[in-house]
């Protein structure tokens, strides 16, 4: 683990030297703060958000302002990670001009190191941009939450041979578009490995296997904090859920009973 400050291009340099990345999403001062506290090379602030934070089905009703708000939160907390924000659904795709805009303001109002995007070739334009403004960005290939509906379900992609060219094909073309990693959601372990061996810049799996050059994990799943559904490719290293509702329990218990806030 580097003890100095996490840069995008540290993460190329970490794939050269053999030496896993780790990426953890959080959505809050306490989160942020405790995730960087850890070791974490990369805090992303993602539009999971949407899930785990505001109970929506699913991420595409998060908002730039959401996003903003929250990167600021967790910004507050990070001395040493690399900071980096889900670009949400509709704030990259409508074209290049207003995809910088975006960034930049993920950048400077929240203090953002990194955005990443959703997509392949489609976004390859949107990435150059940004990428020549002197932003950072990550990429997202596989399983993209904000195209669920195109997928029918959080389903796994790559698993035909032409969906595993075009992911293929979509991976170079985010590498010569500038961006500093891939994040592979979802996708064949065999592929991923296959991908990761392919380029320069470092993947990132979720759901795709060991052979990547690091893992991503949603916070909430590590920890226990959504009850709504698990990815099977998720671990769970705590049950935080239980703790809180334990700890609910006895707080509202001694209310009730008078215990609690005594009288001396």
């Amino acid at each position: 683990m580097t003890s100095k400050s996490v840069t995008a291009p540290e993460l190329t340099a970490m794939k050269a030297r053999g030496e896993k990345i780790s990426m953890l999403t959080a959505y809050d001062y306490p989160s942020g703060r405790l995730a960087d506290e850890a070791g974490v090379d990369v805090v992303l602030v993602g539009d999971s958000l949407g899930m785990v934070v505001l109970g929506y089905e699913t991420t595409l009703q998060v908002t730039m302002e959401d996003i903003v708000r929250h990167t600021a939160a967790v910004s507050r907390g990070v001395r040493r990670a690399l900071i980096a924000a889900d670009m949400p659904f509709l704030s990259y795709q409508i074209n290049a001009e207003e995809a910088l805009r975006n960034a930049g303001r993920l950048v400077v109002e929240a203090g953002a190191q990194a955005v990443k995007l959703e997509g392949g070739e489609r976004t390859a334009e949107a990435i150059t941009k940004i990428v020549e403004a002197g932003i950072p960005v990550i990429g997202h290939l596989g399983m993209t939450p904000q195209s669920v509906n195109v997928f029918g379900g959080f389903k796994e992609q790559g698993k035909d041979e032409w969906q595993a060219d075009r992911i293929r094909r979509d991976a170079l073309v985010l590498q010569d578009a500038g961006v500093c990693c891939i994040v592979l959601e979802k996708i064949p372990p065999a592929l991923a490995g296959e991908i990761t061996k392919s380029l320069d810049i470092p993947t990132i799996g979720i759901g795709a296997g060991p052979d990547c050059d690091g893992q991503v994990l949603v916070m909430h799943d590590v920890i226990g904090l959504f009850d709504k559904f698990t990815p099977p490719f998720a671990k769970q290293y705590a049950d935080l859920g239980q703790v809180m509702l334990d700890a609910f329990k006895a707080y509202n218990s001694e209310v009730k009973s008078g215990k609690f806030p005594g009288r001396g």
